[in-house]
């Protein structure tokens, strides 16, 4: 009898939220999103600001502190873990790609350059600002005034560049250049995230992007002086790694969700990036 092997559990977004968008000024009762605990991913944008409360965020097995004036951002697919330790009070959105979906570059850009970080700390007169933009959403969407849907998109907008302007204050001193390469290895980080179970070669996404191998490398030296390579098997190592921690699934089973038709290929691969064996991390990582 064939063995069904385990998935990742996933949250899926509440087919009756309105234009797939929510947001909620939240207790921590209502910030114990379930499975909290266990391990788990959602199928939807996910962000907390936290204004108060205490305890620690896993995302992708690295852990963050939990503290006033904090915001954390996930993308679909990331595995994370709430636990909050003494009472907690802020904000939580949650949207689909389907709402977010603009056919402004702009927007996408935004949306690209926030996921590049998971965990962001403010002072408290930054978050007071950001608290402004926050209520002006959650009055829009509680009343429902004309063109609310419209608005709500265009103050998301403004809420993204709020953070990216204090998390990435050094953005508006690039030059050209930089910021093209900028937002093409951004581009290039969205699709490896989509597409690395089926595409693992440079030449792969240079074709996607209209862009040869080599210019696509000098990108990603440019940007954080590493090979396209070297970025695309940092994925598939984290993949793994969430499969391996938090699944019960077999080496092989896991190796055939990555693309993988020889698992001793994957074992071999695995260890060279990592310094130790599927099974091996997955038993050193439990016992901590």
């Amino acid at each position: 009898m064939k063995r069904k092997h385990k998935q990742i559990p996933i949250v899926h977004i509440d087919q009756e939220w309105p234009m797939k968008f929510v947001i909620r000024k939240s207790t921590i009762v209502d910030f114990q999103d379930l499975p909290v605990s266990k391990p788990h991913r959602h199928n939807f944008y996910y962000l907390l600001f936290v204004q108060k409360g205490t305890g620690s965020h896993n995302i992708d097995f690295n852990a963050y502190p939990i503290a006033e004036n904090t915001f954390f951002f996930l993308k679909p697919g990331q595995v994370h873990q709430v636990q909050f330790t003494s009472p907690a009070q802020g904000y939580l959105i949650q949207f689909n790609r389907e709402f977010y979906n603009s056919a402004k570059e702009q927007s996408n850009m935004l949306i690209r350059k926030l996921g590049r970080k998971s965990h962001y700390v403010f002072s408290k007169k930054g978050f007071e600002e950001l608290e402004k933009i926050l209520n002006t959403i959650l009055r829009e969407y509680n009343e429902k005034a004309f063109n609310y849907r419209y608005s709500i998109k265009s103050y998301v907008d403004i809420l993204f560049t709020e953070i990216i302007r204090h998390g990435y204050n050094k953005i508006s001193n690039m030059d050209s250049e930089n910021l093209y390469h900028q937002e093409r290895f951004e581009e290039l980080m969205e699709k490896v995230e989509i597409s690395f179970t089926t595409h693992k070669k440079v030449s792969d996404y240079a074709k996607m992007m209209n862009l040869t191998s080599y210019q696509l490398n000098a990108i990603t030296k440019a940007m954080v002086g590493a090979t396209c390579s070297k970025l695309i098997n940092a994925q598939i190592i984290l993949e793994a790694k969430r499969s391996l921690l938090a699944t019960s699934n077999q080496i092989n089973e896991v190796a055939f969700a990555l693309g993988y038709d020889d698992p001793s290929y994957f074992i071999r691969f695995f260890k060279k990036n990592t310094g130790r064996s599927p099974e091996s991390f997955r038993q050193e990582f439990k016992q901590l």
